[in-house]
C-alpha cells in the first residue's frame, strides 16, 4: 500500500511547478526558440569553430552537405561527424569546455541579451509566469557557452557522447526538423529529459499538462521549423517567423510561411523594447491572461 502511495506522489514531480502555478492562478507561457537564424544571425559553428579548423562557412557546409547527399544521410549527423573529423585532423580537442568556449563568441541579434528580462517583467506585471526554451538542431554545448544560456528553462539540442577523458567520441542526440516536435510535447508535459520516451507517451489529462499548447509561442526562421510550427499552430498556440532584416530573402521566406498558414506573425529579428516581436509577444500574453481569467470565471 505504501509503495503505491509513494509512486503516486513521485509521479506528480514533473508537474510540481504546474500544480503550484494553478494554486497561484498564474498560467505559464512558454517562449520556444530555434537558435541559428532566430536568436543569432548565423550558424553557431561559424563563430569560432570553423575558423579554428582553417575553413570558411561556405567550405564547411558544402562538405557537410556532400556527406549527407553522397550517403543519403541525415544532415545533422553529417555536420556532427564533420566537426568531429575536422577537429581531430587539426588537433583540436572537443570537450564540453571547448564547445562552451566557442559559444562565448556567438553573435546575437540586436536586443537578445535584454529580451528575456523585458518579457519576464511584462509577464510578471500581467499575471503570467514566462519561461524560455531552446529547440535547436545546433549544439547544446555551444549554446550553453553563450551569455544567454542561463535564461532558458531547458535547452533541447544536439549533443555528443564523451569518453572518460571528457572528449567527444560519438553523437549522442541528433535533432532534425521532425525530432524537434517531440520536445514540444515534453515542454507540454513538463519533461526535461531528451532521453525520456516513456513519460512523454503516457496519457495525461489536459488539466495536468504543465504548459498547454495555446500558451506556447514558437520562434523560428526557416523550413526546419515548419513541423514544429505546424504542431504549435494546430493545437492553438502562436508562431512567429523572424528574419534577418539585412537579408531580403529571409523576409521573403518568413512571408511565405505566413502565406502558407505555418505562422500567424512575421517580424524582424530585433528583440528590443520597441520591436515588433516584443509587441506581438505582449499582445499574446494579454490574450492568454484574459482567456485564463474567463475560464476561471466560468467554473
Amino acid at each position: 500500500m505504501f509503495q503505491g502511495i509513494k509512486y503516486d506522489i513521485l509521479s506528480l514531480f514533473p508537474y510540481f511547478d504546474y500544480i503550484c502555478s494553478i494554486m497561484k492562478r498564474k498560467p505559464i507561457v512558454a517562449l520556444i526558440y530555434d537558435f541559428d537564424g532566430t536568436l543569432s544571425p548565423g550558424n553557431m559553428q561559424e563563430f569560432g569553430f570553423i575558423q579554428a579548423i582553417g575553413s570558411t562557412p561556405e567550405e564547411f557546409w558544402t562538405m557537410s552537405d556532400n556527406i549527407a547527399k553522397g550517403q543519403d544521410a541525415s544532415n545533422i549527423l553529417a555536420y556532427m561527424k564533420l566537426m568531429f573529423d575536422e577537429a581531430h585532423h587539426h588537433g583540436i580537442k572537443l570537450r564540453q569546455s571547448d564547445f562552451k568556449r566557442f559559444g562565448r563568441h556567438v553573435q546575437l541579434f540586436e536586443g537578445v541579451s535584454e529580451w528575456f528580462k523585458l518579457v519576464n517583467a511584462y509577464g510578471e506585471e500581467h499575471g503570467v509566469k514566462v519561461e524560455h526554451y531552446i529547440n535547436s538542431s545546433g549544439l547544446k554545448e555551444i549554446i550553453e557557452g553563450t551569455p544567454i544560456a542561463k535564461e532558458f528553462k531547458h535547452i533541447f539540442a544536439c549533443t555528443y557522447l564523451y569518453n572518460e577523458s571528457g572528449e567527444a567520441v560519438w553523437p549522442g542526440i541528433a535533432v532534425d526538423y521532425t525530432a524537434k516536435t517531440q520536445f514540444l510535447f515534453k515542454i507540454n508535459k513538463g519533461i526535461f529529459s531528451s532521453r525520456d520516451s516513456k513519460m512523454v507517451n503516457e496519457s495525461t489529462s489536459d488539466d495536468m499538462k504543465r504548459v498547454p499548447f495555446p500558451q506556447m509561442i514558437y520562434f523560428g526562421d526557416g523550413e526546419t521549423d515548419v513541423p514544429s510550427m505546424k504542431i504549435v499552430t494546430m493545437f492553438g498556440g502562436n508562431c512567429i517567423a523572424v528574419y534577418n532584416p539585412e537579408r531580403p530573402e529571409k523576409r521573403a521566406s518568413a512571408e511565405k510561411l505566413k502565406k502558407q498558414g505555418r505562422v500567424t506573425f512575421t517580424a524582424p529579428a530585433r528583440y528590443t523594447a520597441d520591436s515588433k516581436a516584443f509587441k506581438i509577444v505582449c499582445s499574446i500574453i494579454d490574450k492568454i491572461r484574459a482567456e485564463n481569467e474567463l475560464k476561471r470565471l466560468s467554473r
